[in-house]
Order: structure tokens, then sequence, then C-alpha cells
């Protein structure tokens, strides 16, 4: 890949409604200068270090920006930065859109905020694929950029963190054994907090702790949750098979806990489900 260079794609929207999420620049600069921004960028502004090392400042904040890491800054927010000596790669997005707000709370993600991953994530390269792409198709409408732009999100989501502790991807790596045994050990209605954290190898408060962080949810809520989706698989595909059978099969001890829960978490009793879709 080509990287020698700086290298700048700023995309034009030709159309009159402003997209969701729309790119307004993104580029590659092999040999950083210095800049101080005392009003701020005017719109969301995303810098990360491809080699060397960076300092940043913000909000009475100051950091080393290495390689795995990257800052998220919102519009107007006064920042500067700098070499940390000898010569800086980076690589930057700007973007805006009227769903931004709604789109980086529910993805969890925070500005402005230093976010860092582990060597080898996808986020080490995704600016520059993005880059290449852009360089090398017309795009009038703006849907590809925009598209690279939410491809963006959804791996700052995925793969980094704004602390010490583990990104998502970590995480779940971490949950693997546990999920896959869950799978196949769902039918059993005795399951408990002390089996799953034995089947995890953690703590039950560590595990939690991770699968709140994670799903929001308890891990016994998962497991029920879990149990529903399977008992909606069973209905649609053995249409003649009666709901107790389906309730055994799925970790329920009798029917009547299965409809009530089947109830309360998809608003349809499992007969008006497969009715419904028969």
């Amino acid at each position: 890949m080509n990287i020698a260079g700086h290298r700048r794609v700023v995309p034009v929207q030709l159309q009159d409604r402003p997209l969701p999420v729309q790119l307004e620049s993104i580029g590659f600069n092999p040999d950083q200068e210095p800049f101080h921004r005392g009003d701020g960028y005017p719109v969301y502004h995303w810098l990360q270090t491809l080699a060397g090392e960076g300092r940043v400042s913000w909000n009475g904040h100051a950091e080393t920006l290495p390689p795995g890491s990257g800052l998220l800054l919102p519009p107007r927010e006064a920042h500067s930065y700098r070499s940390g000596g000898g010569v800086w790669q980076t690589a930057y997005l700007t973007f805006a859109g009227p769903e931004l707000p709604g789109l980086m709370a529910s993805l969890a993600l925070s500005s402005p905020a230093l976010y860092r991953w582990e060597p080898g994530s996808p986020l080490d390269s995704l600016l520059l694929n993005s880059l290449e792409l852009l360089e090398g198709q017309a795009d009038p409408l703006g849907l590809e950029s925009s598209q690279q732009a939410y491809r963006f999100l959804l791996a700052l989501r995925t793969y980094s963190s704004t602390d010490e502790a583990a990104g998502v991807s970590q995480r779940l790596r971490q949950l693997e054994p546990l999920l896959s045994w869950l799978e196949a050990n769902l039918h059993q209605p005795a399951i408990g907090l002390g089996d799953l954290a034995a089947a995890a190898g953690l703590s039950g408060r560590r595990l939690n702790t991770l699968f709140r962080s994670l799903f929001g949810l308890s891990p016994y809520a998962y497991l029920v949750r879990l149990r529903i989706r399977r008992a909606r698989e069973l209905l649609l595909s053995r249409p003649g098979e009666p709901l107790r059978v389906i309730a055994g099969q799925t970790g329920f001890r009798d029917v009547s806990h299965f409809i009530a829960t089947f109830r309360r978490l998809t608003g349809d009793t499992p007969d008006r489900f497969r009715s419904g879709r028969a």
C-alpha cells in the first residue's frame, strides 16, 4: 500500500439532505506538524498515531499518543498536539452528522477521550484502507464515505477502550468458552451463577462485571434470553411440538414458567408467536 506523502480526501456531497453521518475529511500525514486550536475543530476530530509518538493536550489533560492509540475530540474542543520527538506519522478523520450524538451514545463512545487498542487490531490499518478506497472511486452522493465513517465508529467500539481495561474484543474472548458452554447446556434447568463462573474460569463477581459491561445484563439474564431465542427457533422449526416439550428442551422447569417468561421478553405467548409465523 502506498503511504508516502501527505494524502487527504475531502468528500463532496451533492445532495440537499445531509446524511446521518458525514465524513468531512480523512487523511494520512507522514510527518505531523504541531497544531494549537484554541477554538477546537468545527466537527468531530479523530487523530491516531501510526509511527513515532505524539503529545496531545485538551481540557487540562496532557497525554502521550503512541502507536495503538488515538484521540477523539468533539466539535469546538480546544486542543493542541505535536511530535514527541522525531517523525510522527498520523492518520486522521473528521466527521459530522445529525444522528451522531445518538449513535455515539448507543455505542458508548465518549469524547473527548483517549482510546487504546491491542497491536494487530483492525484499527491499526482501518483509516489507511478507507483512505485508499476513497482515493480510488467517485462518491458523488457521499454514501461510501459515510459508510467508512460508520465502519470506523463500530471498529472503535469493538476493538478499543478508553482506560486500561480490555476492549470489547478482548472481553469477548474471555467469555468465548462460557458462551459455547451455554449454547450446549442451556437445556439444563439447574444452572446457577456458580456453574457459569466455573465454566468461564472466573469469579462470580468478575463474570457479572464482564456480562454487564458487554451486554448490559447479568449472566443469568443473558442465559434466559438465550433460552428464549432457542425456544423461538424450536417453535418455528417444530410446529407440532407440544409447549411442555419445548419448555423442557430450553431449560424451563414447567410450561407455565416458560409461557410467562416468553411473554415478558417478546410481548407474545408462544402459541401466538408460532401461529403468526406459520
